[in-house]
């Protein structure tokens, strides 16, 4: 992980609980890191989502392993940032992660389920105004999304990927990238576990 030395670099924030991390998380990366010409990009490791239940989540220990195992180090990495910095607020952990790498410039990276439920952030304007935005499609989302309220609040500042980094705007800009879909998916990894554990379980006992 780049460690303040003073480089300007771009680095694109993947934030979610990865419960667990998988090859779609892998592939939104490859994507963001190409279309939006990133150093690198950092699969953070939410210490607990608070728009999400706690059942149901794998212990923070299990959750970073499967994004590191994903992870295609050194240009995407899986990071325990959030929980060093003991924040899950997007707004804190952005002002921290600004403060502690002052010359870094921050993308963050959502799917466009993200972006339909962004306007339930905690200070959702303030971190759409201050850190560029890159949104990839998601399978039943994005044209929700992009015709969603925060699209709609934010539409004036949309930009073209390859527009992200031009000039110094006083409102960051956003970008749609548009991307092949994964089919990959942590709820049904979670379920197939769950219905395999059933059949073993079952098994054992006939």
């Amino acid at each position: 992980m780049i460690a303040g030395d003073g480089r300007h670099v771009r680095i694109g924030l993947l934030g979610g609980s990865f419960n667990p991390a998988h090859a779609g998380h892998a592939h939104v990366a490859r994507v963001a890191l190409a279309a939006l010409r990133l150093d690198q990009v950092w699969l953070m490791v939410s210490p607990g989502n608070p728009l999400k239940p706690a059942r149901g989540m794998a212990p923070f220990a299990e959750r970073l392993a499967s994004a590191r195992a994903v992870a295609a180090p050194p240009r995407i990495l899986a990071s325990d940032a959030e929980a060093r910095l003991g924040t899950r607020l997007t707004w804190k952990t952005l002002k921290l992660l600004r403060r502690r790498y002052p010359r870094a410039e921050f993308v963050l990276i959502v799917g466009a389920d993200n972006l339909t439920q962004l306007p339930r952030w905690n200070r959702w304007r303030e971190i759409a105004s201050g850190t560029r935005l890159a949104v990839l499609p998601r399978p039943g989302y994005t044209r929700a999304a992009l015709h969603g309220r925060a699209a709609s609040v934010l539409r004036r500042h949309r930009r073209a990927p390859g527009a992200m980094w031009a000039g110094r705007p006083a409102h960051k800009p956003w970008a749609f990238v548009p991307a092949r879909l994964h089919a990959a998916s942590a709820t049904a990894i979670r379920s197939a576990r769950w219905h395999s554990a059933l059949v073993s379980g079952s098994n054992a006992a006939s």
